[in-house]
């Protein structure tokens, strides 16, 4: 079944839900930028079907709701979930396999 979500994801190589005000967010946008990568960001603060989307996200089980991030059409998680892929160099070899960066 086609969500917003999985539209609002298709065909790019890393997505993140993100709220403006959110220092987490900051911080995983920043990270996986410094890898090279250009990820869309969609702030939910900021766009008309934000709640929508958030209610999207929490049945897809992201708590808390942001960063949500998605790398290869694939949900990885939040904050959590992420620094734990940096930790474990996982990170790197996502984003170059989901075509986000080349090296």
């Amino acid at each position: 079944m086609e969500t917003a979500v999985t539209r609002m994801v298709a065909e790019r190589p890393v997505v993140i839900f993100s709220r403006s005000s959110c220092s987490m967010s900051h911080a995983i946008k920043a990270l996986i930028c410094s890898f090279g990568a250009n990820p869309t960001v969609y702030e939910l603060d900021e766009i008309p079907n934000g709640r929508q989307i958030e209610r999207e996200l929490v049945q897809l089980g992201c708590q808390p709701i942001v960063p949500a991030v998605f790398i290869g059409q694939q949900l990885v998680g939040g904050a959590k979930q992420v620094m734990s892929l940096q930790v474990t160099n996982q990170l790197s070899h996502l984003l170059i396999r989901a075509g986000a960066i080349w090296i």
